[in-house]
């Protein structure tokens, strides 16, 4: 009887001590995709590989963690959007506004990145291998000179 206790406890610990992960509300993606708008909406940890974003509005959305590989975000309003840690490999950003949003930790290998406003974005240890970047304000290197 107490070894079967001491066993069941085993197995369940790990459930009970993993901290709750917060994932996308799939509300939020459902309306995403089709409605095209989904202002403030919570897309964090959002599976959104190659999707066709074009034009969206995600102004002030929770995209952290998300995988947004591949995905097309042309003209995609991104303004106040929080992008911390998602995977942008090999996406498409072009005529997109990404201005004042957390873009720390992004993955943008591979990103073809053109005419991106990013005024008043953070961009702390931007992944940026092998990405095409034009007429955009992300480029390598330290401070700007005074």
């Amino acid at each position: 009887m107490k070894s079967s206790i001491v066993a069941i406890l085993g197995l369940l610990i790990p459930f009970l001590l993993t901290p709750e992960v917060k994932a996308a509300n799939p509300d939020h993606v459902e309306q995403l995709l089709s409605t095209r708008e989904c202002q403030g909406c919570d897309l964090s940890g959002a599976d959104l590989r190659a999707a066709h974003l074009i034009g969206v509005d995600l102004r002030d959305a929770n995209l952290k963690g998300a995988n947004l590989t591949e995905a097309n975000l042309e003209g995609a309003d991104l303004t106040g959007a929080n992008l911390d840690g998602a995977n942008l490999t090999a996406s498409m950003l072009t005529n997109a506004s990404l201005n004042d949003s957390i873009l720390d930790n992004v993955n943008l290998t591979k990103a073809m990145v053109y005419d991106v406003d990013v005024s008043g974005a953070s961009m702390i240890a931007l992944i940026i291998d092998e990405a095409e970047i034009f007429h955009s304000g992300i480029s390598v290197g330290g401070e700007s000179p005074e």
